[in-house]
């Protein structure tokens, strides 16, 4: 009877610890997002975080005339904690305290040229440890079975960290790539518009050393008869 009841706990944990990661997996705490910033304007985001938590911003310009922006990171007593000026890309870390941080992303210093930026948000350590702990309360004697639900549970929080990592080096990835993108469309659009350019003036100058000729061996003189 008692090995019964020691099975039966090891079961409920099991499927509790299932339920756990499965819900790690699910609620990913990481965001991405693409905008565009009109030229002469700010545009600030907002992002609630709890005390002692990891709040790490990273962006990138992907396209605009020389591909570069402002940004500030604000903390919700008001101090500014991290600047950048006409960047064209950033990382910033913090630890973080309880309330609402504010980042913005500056293009008043342009008058004509918007900016396509692309930014993403990594936070850690903002789940419940008691609730990733309630588990426990249900393994006794587990180790009757030899099993040790704790190492599960790290190699559980292992995978989902090096998933994470993935995700976020794909997405600096297809920035990356949209950058690039970006910047070859825009040179190949001047190349053009440079070679339309020699090649008119180079038609023009053409016509006018044959006009210059031509004239040259014109014989303007009258005859008489």
């Amino acid at each position: 009877m008692r090995w019964s009841m020691e099975v039966l706990r090891v079961c409920v944990a099991c499927l509790l610890l299932c339920v756990s990661a499965i819900s790690a997996f699910s609620q990913s705490l990481d965001s991405d997002f693409t905008f565009t910033l009109p030229a002469g304007r700010k545009e600030c985001f907002f992002q609630t975080m709890k005390k002692d938590a990891s709040l790490e911003i990273e962006y990138q310009v992907l396209d605009g005339a020389s591909l570069d922006v402002d940004f500030y990171l604000q903390s919700p007593s008001g101090h500014v904690i991290a600047t950048d000026y006409r960047k064209s890309d950033g990382v910033h870390a913090v630890e973080t305290e309880e309330g609402d941080y504010m980042f913005c992303f500056d293009n008043t210093f342009s008058a004509v040229s918007e900016k396509v930026i692309f930014f993403e948000l990594i936070l850690d350590n903002m789940g419940d440890g008691e609730e990733s702990e309630d588990w426990k309360a249900y393994v006794q004697g587990a180790d009757l079975l030899d099993m040790k639900l704790e190492d599960i549970m790290d190699t559980i929080n292992r995978v989902k960290s090096r998933l994470g990592k993935s995700l976020q080096i794909q997405a600096l990835l297809r920035a990356f790539e949209a950058r690039d993108r970006n910047l070859q469309e825009s040179n190949y659009e001047r190349v053009n518009l440079w070679s339309c350019t020699n090649l008119v003036v180079m038609v023009i100058v053409s016509g006018v050393q044959v006009y210059l000729l031509r004239s040259l061996f014109d014989d303007k003189r009258k005859t008489c008869t």
